[in-house]
């Protein structure tokens, strides 16, 4: 199990167990004890999405503080499902995302849903919303963009878009 699955895990574990936040665990991986950025946590239960909370810039002195706290976030505080229960934690799967900083595009042909995520702004609504990369069911741009504004309530026909792509690190 990769450390930063075994992190998230433990996290919420010990979070829904005991309502404890787990600190970083001493000789904790330099890579993610030294680094800044932004991370995502998904949870599922089988194929269904049971939690996911990020951030994409760095919020915490570094990224293994990142996954502990949203960790505990998408378990207990996404609020499209109900908090996490410690009967949940046995089916629980875990997927860590780790984010490069976004940049804006000049052109939909830079983007790929399999290689970059992508967010995007209302020019009008101030509305924003963020999707992840290579998910399963999004193969083209044109999908992508069409959930990721869904998911921000903008309708692209009534509104322009600013929209930057960026690169994750998928751990599971």
């Amino acid at each position: 199990m990769h450390p930063l699955i075994k992190l998230a895990k433990d996290a919420v574990q010990t979070y829904i167990r005991q309502g404890k936040v787990i600190p970083v665990p001493v000789g904790f991986a330099k890579d993610f004890t030294q680094q800044k950025a932004g991370a995502f946590v998904s949870l599922h239960i089988g194929k269904e999405l049971r939690g996911c909370i990020g951030t994409y810039l760095p919020t915490k002195d570094n990224v293994a503080l990142e996954v502990i706290d949203n960790a505990i976030a998408a378990a207990s505080d996404d609020p499209r499902f109900e908090p996490l229960a410690a009967s949940d934690l046995a089916d629980l799967s875990y997927e860590v995302y780790i984010l490069e900083k976004p940049e804006p595009i000049k052109s939909l042909d830079e983007l790929d849903p399999k290689k970059f995520g992508v967010i995007v702004f209302g020019a009008k609504s101030c509305r924003s919303a963020l999707l992840l990369p290579d998910l399963e069911g999004i193969d083209t741009v044109e999908q992508q963009l069409s959930c990721v504004t869904q998911k921000a309530g903008i309708d692209p026909a009534h509104e322009a878009l600013a929209v930057q792509k960026f690169r994750a690190q998928k751990f599971q």
